[in-house]
């Protein structure tokens, strides 16, 4: 199992026991919030390396 696989699969995991121990809206904020915290967290050229390689992914 590659490593990607793996963390697709522990992010099911972790969000299917939030699901449960916690109320959706905030399970929603976390799923949410993490990834654009993330993004917030790197610096302009970062961001443009990101954009440009999404795009080119899309385009294949």
């Amino acid at each position: 199992m590659s490593g990607r696989a793996k963390l697709a699969v522990g992010g099911v995991v972790v969000g299917l026991i939030l699901l449960i121990w916690v109320p959706w809206w905030v399970t929603f904020l976390i799923i949410v919030g993490v990834p654009v915290a993330a993004y917030l967290t790197l610096d302009s050229s970062q961001r443009r390396r990101l954009r440009r390689v999404s795009r080119r992914q899309i385009g294949r």
